[in-house]
């Protein structure tokens, strides 16, 4: 960070600045360090700007050191104290540097040198990204060397300060995962990471978390609590610095204020962090973030990843069993989930976003007029991106931001709504991608801010266009890479042509009978406009194989054959010397599927684009895992495993679907069928609780039934409260906007309007008195879908016919079209990392 002189002086100046807001503490501290100059030191508060040196300096301003003796300088000298110290700093350069404030550690003990030009940060060079080593043959393979190289080459002082993962530096984070048992192990690094931290400038941790029903409402859907990494030492009166092992490797906070389902009583508010060695631990800015797992004082998941890291053990398990009895013994290596996730979401200027109240309590327009253009042109879809308005130079800033956090997002593009973008990253373990893609959201909110845009997140912020998801491409591996979904791999490792086939049909059993569960996973109150309407499969869940595997299951179903399958290809020729004849895979896409194959993977693609997706993936992890503990007992009592798949197959051949899932017809014929249908959310959320549901959890270990009930509770609540805000958003909207313009402009429908308000406030109050959550979330889905649908169509006749210049609200057309509405990008912000 400190690349330049102008960089260190612009920090030292703002941190100068700062003290003001620390108030008297950070000035006694300061205060009670009179070192005689600024020199080395280990701990934290030893060496900063005091004694002799900052009265030589201060001197030259006017002022002496004793000022820093009197807390109140805080209020009354900061500017002089900041002019000092940057004299100090280009007089006096030193390799330990720490600002009076302590908001930032020296950058290490051998990273800054001494040169010519004044400060510079030397590049250390750690891996770059854990998910994609693990991909791409681990920390030490040469792809991951080089790609650590280019970036030091290119911008070093970011690399070093931001990609930084410090348990796979010289240990890997399989090393952790080994012996989760043994706390010594976490233990053994704690050194190592305090050296890191220090070394890349960091002076804060936390633990971070994901509380419950964060999604569309949570900036970056996380929990944290900042803690400096600090000590006070009363024999001598200085502050020091301080993380140890107890710091890493559990905290605790209070969980009164997050939704708990009843897991706890009101006077028991302990809430307790522990930490996930699955995932790295990462820096970003001034703080060390430990991913943590968070729970009650009796152990009850409070978060949405514990149940996650329960069904990784299961499914690793129960994986394991079945490569065994397909010929594959994977001794102490695990089975894993791998996924990746692509985000869909949509970018608005943000002057426009402060004209509407309901984008910015809500996430989405309540009320609207469609725009005379849509997206019925196809014009938007991987189209260039326009130099003319702000949006690439925003995903740039997004990507390089992730790329510092090793974030790999390889794919950027333009969707098919006006002003909806996606990125895409490379694959890797579901605990560090999902954690990767909660932080993704987060940045794309904050970047976007400083382009001046603002980025919705929510499935449906628009009526006639598209919506968001959040693909969830979900593959099963070995730790050691045998991708059991790919045929040939698995064939090939197992030494055994069905093995794939017996993987399969235990998928295709587990999203036939538990296809509920896979509904309630994407209940999202989001999802409520978006499933079925032309950009996202209906809530009916089928499995698309393609006909090709298709015809490879059923004759292996029917005892015709055992052999080994081979997806076929075809060649296309264009007619054309200058275009060579080019090979591709014999089956097409099926965009329409809920959850088809895609080769080596199965692609969730009802998943909304705000949601945390621990559930999504810890449903899918349990119900296959069951299947595969199922196929194993059978196994052991004698029966032939070819044989057990069959069975399965023909007992669950129905969600085999590889039509149009848009066609109505055919939707009925599913549902004729049998397969799962659940239309309302609402309902697929009471799902959970289901004696076969429970059962299945608590089966495999993943969630008891009291923590089933809470979920449900909470996601029940979740859905009402979305409700709740957008109903009362929509009164406050007609009466302080609607209203007022139709009166301005003396037509519209007024009295409809005044009605509207009356209608929207007895329903809010019918919901507040219900009996239960799940009553208050029914009466809110009617209230949503039905109530609020017809004064919206209200709403938008009003605006209609009111004159533009008395329409008070930004419209679809304001809003939806940044090519035409923003001709030149704002500035960019250049000066953001070094100011």
């Amino acid at each position: 960070m400190l690349a330049t002189p102008s960089a260190a002086r612009s920090l030292l100046l703002r941190a100068a600045r700062r003290t003001a807001d620390l108030g008297p503490s950070a000035a006694r501290v300061v205060g009670s360090t009179r070192s005689a100059s600024i020199e080395p030191y280990a701990d934290y508060g030893k060496a900063v700007f005091t004694g002799r040196v900052a009265d030589e300096y201060l001197k030259k301003h006017g002022s002496s050191g004793d000022i820093l003796d009197d807390p109140t300088w805080t209020q009354t000298h900061s500017d002089t104290v900041a002019k000092a110290v940057l004299d100090c700093d280009s007089n006096q350069p030193s390799e330990d540097w720490i600002h009076q404030t302590g908001l930032y550690f020296p950058l290490n003990a051998g990273g800054l040198s001494n040169s010519a030009t004044g400060w510079h940060q030397a590049a250390r060079g750690p891996p770059y990204n854990a998910s994609y080593n693990e991909m791409e043959g681990g920390a030490g393979s040469e792809k991951a060397r080089l790609m650590s190289m280019q970036r030091d080459a290119s911008n070093s002082e970011s690399l070093s300060r931001r990609s930084w993962n410090p348990l796979s530096c010289s240990k890997t984070q399989a090393d952790l995962r080994n012996t989760p048992q043994q706390i010594e192990s976490p233990l053994a690094y704690v050194g190592e990471i305090a050296e890191l931290a220090v070394d890349r400038g960091a002076n804060t941790y936390c633990h971070w978390f994901q509380p419950m029903a964060a999604s569309g409402v949570r900036h970056g859907q996380t929990g944290q609590v900042q803690n400096m990494m600090m000590k006070f030492n009363r024999s001598t009166n200085d502050v020091e610095f301080d993380f140890d092992g107890g710091n890493l490797v559990k905290g605790e906070t209070d969980g009164s204020s997050f939704p708990n389902g009843g897991l706890r009583d009101t006077h028991t508010a302990g809430g307790y962090l522990a930490l996930d060695t699955s995932s790295p631990i990462f820096l970003r800015g001034d703080t060390v973030f430990i991913p943590s797992a968070f729970v009650s004082y009796y152990g009850a998941a409070l978060d949405e990843k514990t149940p996650l890291l329960r069904s990784n053990a299961a499914l690793s398990q129960q994986g394991k069993r079945l490569l065994a009895h397909l010929g594959l013994d994977i001794g102490e290596k695990d089975v894993v989930s791998n996924i990746g996730l692509e985000q869909e979401f949509f970018l608005v200027p943000r002057d426009q976003y402060y004209r509407r109240p309901d984008l910015q309590l809500a996430g989405r327009t309540i009320i609207g007029k469609d725009a005379p253009r849509g997206q019925e042109m196809c014009d938007h879809y991987m189209a260039p991106p326009s130099l003319a308005n702000p949006a690439l130079a925003c995903m740039q800033e997004i990507q390089d931001e992730c790329w510092r956090l090793g974030i790999p997002l390889k794919t950027r593009h333009r969707e098919v709504a006006p002003n909806q973008y996606e990125f895409a990253p490379l694959f890797g373990l579901n605990t560090t991608q999902i954690d990767q893609n909660l932080m993704v959201m987060q940045i794309i909110e904050e970047v976007a801010a400083r382009h001046g845009m603002a980025a919705l997140l929510q499935e449906k912020p628009f009526n006639e266009v598209n919506g968001s998801g959040k693909h969830n491409n979900w593959s099963l591996a070995t730790e050691d890479g045998v991708m059991m979904l790919h045929p040939a791999k698995i064939n090939g490792a197992t030494g055994n042509s069905s093995a794939f086939a017996v993987i399969m049909a235990a998928i295709v059993a587990a999203v036939n009978e538990h296809g509920d569960l896979m509904r309630m996973a994407i209940s999202s109150p989001g999802n409520d406009f978006r499933l079925g309407a032309c950009e996202a499969p209906p809530a009916i869940v089928s499995t698309y194989l393609g006909e090709d595997m298709t015809f490879y299951l059923e004759h292996f179903k029917d005892g015709k054959g055992d052999g080994e399958y081979v997806p076929s290809t075809k060649m296309l020729d264009l007619g054309t010397k200058e275009v060579c004849p080019f090979q591709v895979p014999a089956e097409d896409r099926n965009r329409t599927s809920p959850f088809p194959y895609g080769g080596a993977r199965f692609e969730f693609r009802a998943v909304g684009s705000s949601q945390n997706v621990s559930m999504v993936n810890t449903v899918l992890n349990t119900i296959v895992a069951e299947k595969f503990a199922e196929f194993c007992d059978e196994a052991d009592a004698g029966k032939d495993i070819n044989q057990i798949a069959r069975d399965a197959l023909n007992d669950n051949w129905k969600v085999i679907f590889n039509g149009n899932n848009y066609d109505e017809a055919m939707q009925q014929e599913l549902t004729d069928r049998g397969i799962w249908r659940i239309d309302s959310g609402v309902e697929a959320i009471a799902q959970l609780t289901a004696d076969k549901n429970v059962a299945l959890f608590e089966k495999m270990k993943v969630l008891s039934k009291e923590e089933c009930e809470s979920r449900q509770h909470i996601l029940h609540d979740h859905y009402t409260g979305t409700v709740d805000i957008e109903a009362k958003t929509l009164v406050d909207m007609i009466n302080q906007h609607i209203i007022p313009s139709v009166k301005a402009g003396g037509v519209g429908p007024l009295s409809e309007l005044e009605a509207a308000i009356g209608t929207l406030k007895s329903a809010i109050a019918e919901i507040h008195a219900a009996e239960s959550s799940h009553e208050a979330a029914r009466l809110a889905r009617v209230l949503r879908l039905e109530t609020m649908v017809d004064i919206r169509a209200i709403c938008d006749a009003a605006e209609e016919v009111v004159p533009t210049n008395l329409w008070t609200l930004a419209t679809y057309q304001e809003l939806l079209f940044l090519d035409s509405t923003t001709t030149v990008a704002p500035e960019s912000e250049t000066a953001f990392y070094d100011d």
